[in-house]
């Protein structure tokens, strides 16, 4: 990793801001600092004139010698003290050429915002400044004092104070930023770059079982996004599989459908001589024979139109639905009554007058496949209605079978998942979905309960696609 993609990855902006925000947080609390301890600061120098100025009570004629009041004076950086008792009384010590006062603060009456200004000011201005301070002594809250002093003394104590602040600031700040930045880089950073890292090696090659990523069981955001994201993987690798399977049967199915129409061809060939047969039950079933083949044949060319093109080919055109319906009773009721035995039953509740503007064969095709389903999945009774709906018809196909399985309902309309029985492939509902959605219409499940099921073939009026 080259030096510029580190200083952009999220492990150093998590840095960055994390000692970005830790120094905000000591500037916000070194402000106060610095003015606490210069009122502090001042404090001491008003109980130390206090007392410097009370040992004029115990000298003679309250007077003391020159040498001795500047001794006092210097011991409190002082110019001059002035002290001034309840009674009225004063004490003063005093330089006999005091310098012109500068600035006088007042700490009687200043607030939190006025000191803190006043501190700032300090630091800001480096020049030699005479100051008179008024406080009360520390010592006795009665007695006020105000003291003359060089502002200078003060400048390099807080000056002094500030860089320990500043040096404590930026040591807090380094191992703060430390800790914070290894928690989150364990708790975030490193989780996230494992995630990150498990989707670039499954989108370079799904197939690898390596580049799946395995959950740690954390049951924070974190655990929760590497369990989404494995079982993501775990279903897009089963889509992959599904696809390449239904890749390699459509391969198979466009060969066998090439096989099967020269066969087909043949069959129609033969069966047409059977209308000239002296058999008058062979000469009445061979139109349904003959018709039977015909759809084969035309669905076999279909299907190879669909594999070669990728599009359902539709031949549309408008007949009566009811007819068609009867057309499919023994194609739907054949298989299922000779392997079953029981006593099915196919009900056309159509009208007769009802016409549909659809691709024939393929609609056939679809509710064809939805009632051999509904027969196999154990209905006794599959009845066909239809509902005319403004610029819609909605054919219904319901059963009183036992219902769909959960599993089936949650893989509804999907090849080789949405089965309603063992072994079943789930083409059949497939197949007639897409019937529908290439005439612009829809298949929906109505309803499904252990009364039966139902499904609804949503189609234009008019037939064409949306």
């Amino acid at each position: 990793m080259s030096l510029f993609t580190a200083a952009r990855s999220l492990s150093a902006k998590l840095l960055v801001l994390t000692v970005f925000f830790v120094m905000l947080a000591e500037v916000l609390i070194f402000v106060p600092s610095v003015s606490r301890f210069r009122e502090v600061w001042l404090e001491e120098r008003l109980a130390e004139a206090h007392l410097a100025a009370m040992s004029l009570e115990a000298a003679p004629n309250q007077t003391v010698s020159a040498a001795l009041e500047s001794k006092l004076l210097r011991h409190v950086w002082a110019h001059g003290v002035e002290l001034i008792l309840p009674r009225g009384r004063v004490y003063m010590l005093g330089e006999d050429m005091p310098p012109g006062i500068d600035r006088i603060y007042d700490l009687r009456d200043a607030d939190v915002f006025q000191l803190i200004a006043d501190a700032l000011e300090v630091l800001a201005i480096p020049t030699r400044r005479a100051i008179k301070v008024i406080g009360l002594s520390p010592k006795d809250p009665t007695v006020r004092v105000e003291v003359v002093m060089e502002e200078s003394h003060l400048r390099l104590a807080l000056v002094q104070f500030a860089g320990r602040i500043l040096a404590l600031s930026v040591v807090i700040s380094v191992i703060a930023a430390s800790l914070v930045f290894f928690s989150l880089n364990w708790l975030l950073v490193r989780p996230m770059g494992r995630i990150t890292a498990s989707m670039m090696a499954f989108r370079r090659n799904p197939e690898d079982p390596a580049a799946m990523i395995v959950a740690t069981g954390r049951d924070d955001e974190i655990g929760m996004a590497e369990r989404e994201l494995a079982d993501m993987q775990a279903s897009l690798r089963s889509a992959l599989r599904q696809k390449e399977r239904l890749a390699a049967l459509g391969t198979a199915v466009a060969k066998i459908n090439h096989d099967l129409g020269n066969i087909l061809t043949t069959a129609s060939v033969v069966s047409e001589h059977l209308a000239t047969s002296g058999d008058p039950d062979v000469v009445r079933v061979t139109p349904r024979l003959m018709t039977a083949l015909d759809r084969a044949m035309t669905l076999c060319t279909q299907t190879l139109s669909y594999t070669r093109d990728g599009v359902m080919p539709l031949r549309r055109s408008s007949f009566l639905l009811a007819v068609l319906i009867e057309e499919l009773r023994p194609e739907v009721l054949a298989a299922e009554r000779r392997d079953s035995g029981r006593a099915i039953a196919w009900l056309n509740q159509v009208a007769d007058s009802q016409t549909v503007m659809a691709d024939r064969d393929q609609l056939a095709r679809a509710l064809a496949n939805l009632g051999r389903n509904a027969l196999q999945a154990g209905a006794n009774r599959v009845t066909v209605s239809a509902a005319a709906e403004p610029g819609r018809l909605v054919i219904t196909v319901a059963d009183d079978g036992p219902g769909l399985p959960p599993r089936a309902r949650d893989n509804l309309f999907q090849p080789f998942a949405g089965s309603a029985r063992a072994g079943g492939t789930g083409l059949g509902l497939a197949i007639a979905r897409e019937v529908a959605l290439a005439h612009g219409g829809d298949l929906k499940l109505v309803e499904s309960t252990a009364a039966g099921t139902a499904f609804a073939l949503d189609l234009p009026a008019g037939g064409m696609s949306r």
